[in-house]
């Protein structure tokens, strides 16, 4: 996935780390192996997706974020953020592991 960066002020920094999610938790998360899918239910008023994925650590990652641009570049512009569930894990891993297989 490209980006150039990330898109954070005081609204979505704090929304983000409401579930023990930092911010540099989130943007490492982005630079690694990431399963982005459409958030339908949430995009009302602009297009949402949702993200899952690992941090250097192996710490399992949800986070919702819609995409900006600004000044030419592409930025993603987390809306929540989350600790994965177990069944998104194991979906998780059995994605990665048919990209690894396949």
């Amino acid at each position: 996935m490209e980006f150039d960066g990330f898109d954070w002020d005081e609204g979505n920094r704090q929304k983000c780390q409401k579930h023990g999610v930092s911010i540099a938790q989130i943007e490492e998360m982005f630079r690694g192996v990431v399963l982005v899918g459409p958030d339908a239910k949430h995009s009302v008023t602009e297009e949402r997706f949702r993200a899952i994925g690992r941090t250097a650590n192996r710490r399992g990652i949800f986070v919702a974020f819609t995409w900006r641009v600004r000044d030419a570049q592409r930025l993603i512009r987390p809306v929540s953020a989350r600790h994965m569930h177990q069944k998104e894990v194991k979906a998780y891993e059995e994605k990665i592991s048919g990209f690894k297989n396949g």
